[in-house]
């Protein structure tokens, strides 16, 4: 048994939950995944997965097990990267997962600039609105909305803060009237973004005061922040969104703020990526692009 190639085999089918889904990732025919599983078990005198017709089971063993081995192919995957990027500019394939709103305004164009200060590397990025599980999917590194990473297996830093607005277009609030207060809100149809960890909840702040407005959903209902604006755009109601995403629209007055004492919930936005990832000089030399970048807005 080629031990090292049957825990990286083990752990592909842990992390991917199926036999199947491990021997495309790796190339290796079933039969050679299965081969390598059983002798691993043999040796280690412990079933490590429960298999049945439809679903793996990690047992109790293969779970103490996957995290041991983790920790160990991480740190031999690390001491490889440092010896081969130790004398090397920045090379190789960066692959890069970002929401679509944020990857066109913001990521796109710095991977542009990005590239050509480092050509020695190639970028593979993916535009999703979607939540990406990057070890699954083998990305490098992913830029996400929202809080730091919670994720033991993930590593996050923050790139900068998402101030977000409240904003109606002249027309619609012509229509209907403009709010001045919560309460008001009501009266009006607020477009829902649903991928939003609160779509129909918004929080605002001022001098130590909290205010919690909360309402049905509306006409309009969109997974996509540039969807979301040009519906406002058109007339079709409220939205809020990062500032970053309006503000052109703001300054022109093709979009006006609303209720603007109040500060709403401020996100911000993160690279996120697996922790085995961290020494790798391709994906330190991206994120302090991106952060430094990034401190212009």
């Amino acid at each position: 048994m080629d031990k090292l190639r049957a825990i990286n085999i083990f752990r592909r089918v842990v992390e991917l939950g199926s036999f199947t889904a491990a021997s495309e990732d790796m190339e290796l025919s079933k039969a050679a995944i299965s081969k390598n599983i059983n002798e691993l078990e043999a040796f280690l005198q412990s079933p490590l997965i429960n298999r049945t017709t439809r679903k793996l089971h990690i047992t109790e063993n293969g779970q103490r097990y996957y995290n041991h081995i983790c920790t160990v192919l991480d740190e031999l995957n690390n001491a490889d990267l440092d010896i081969i990027e130790s004398t090397d500019e920045p090379r190789g394939l960066l692959k890069v997962s970002v929401p679509m709103s944020v990857g066109l305004l913001l990521v796109n164009p710095a991977i542009c600039d990005f590239m050509n200060s480092y050509p020695e590397i190639q970028v593979e990025l993916v535009m999703n609105d979607q939540y990406t599980d990057l070890i699954e999917k083998g990305f490098d590194i992913a830029i996400r909305g929202g809080g730091a990473q919670k994720n033991s297996s993930l590593r996050s830093r923050k790139l900068m803060d998402l101030d977000r607005v409240l904003c109606a277009s002249p027309d619609y609030l012509e229509r209907m009237g403009t709010p001045s207060k919560f309460e008001d809100l009501h009266a009006h149809n607020c477009l829902v973004y649903s991928l939003s960890s609160s779509p129909t909840s918004w929080i605002f702040h001022r001098e130590g005061n909290i205010e919690k407005f909360s309402f049905n959903k509306g006409s309009y209902t969109v997974d996509n922040g540039l969807a979301s604006k040009q519906a406002s755009l058109a007339g079709l109601g409220i939205i809020l969104t990062p500032r970053v995403f309006v503000s052109d629209e703001l300054k022109s007055g093709k979009l006006i703020s609303l209720l603007d004492a109040w500060q709403a919930d401020i996100h911000a936005l993160y690279a996120i990526y697996p922790y085995h990832k961290e020494p790798s000089k391709k994906v330190r030399s991206f994120i302090d692009f991106l952060v430094e970048r990034f401190t212009q807005y």
